[in-house]
């Protein structure tokens, strides 16, 4: 996601990481791994458990949740992986992205099916 932000940007969407780790360390990850978006630490994972991340006690920590949110709250796309390495591949979240604006734009239109 870091590398094709900008793709992500121009399709008016923004992309939050919550993490597990404190404040500080959140901080200095970003800053090393150069992360373009924002980052929210949440060590006690209250947002986490808000958006139903799996936590794994075996060791693995939390595993990966991809939520795309529109700008009405609602949630539109989930996706909890089962590993740290089963996560939504750039050009799928693209093209629902895609997909979202395209339906916001025919519903401010009235071109939106029912209307």
């Amino acid at each position: 996601m870091r590398d094709e932000y900008q793709e992500f940007q121009r399709r008016d969407a923004e992309i939050l990481s919550i993490g597990p780790e404190n404040q500080e360390a959140f901080r200095r990850y970003w800053e090393t791994e150069h992360i373009p978006f924002p980052g929210l630490a949440d060590p006690t994972h209250r947002v986490a458990k808000l958006y139903r991340q799996q936590i794994k006690l075996t060791g693995f920590g939390r595993m990966p949740a991809t939520l795309l949110v529109d700008k009405q709250g609602r949630i539109r796309f989930q996706h909890f992986g089962d590993s740290m390495k089963d996560i939504p591949p750039n050009e799928q979240l693209l093209a629902l992205l895609d997909a979202l604006n395209a339906e916001a734009s025919a519903e401010e239109k009235g071109d939106a099916p029912g209307q």
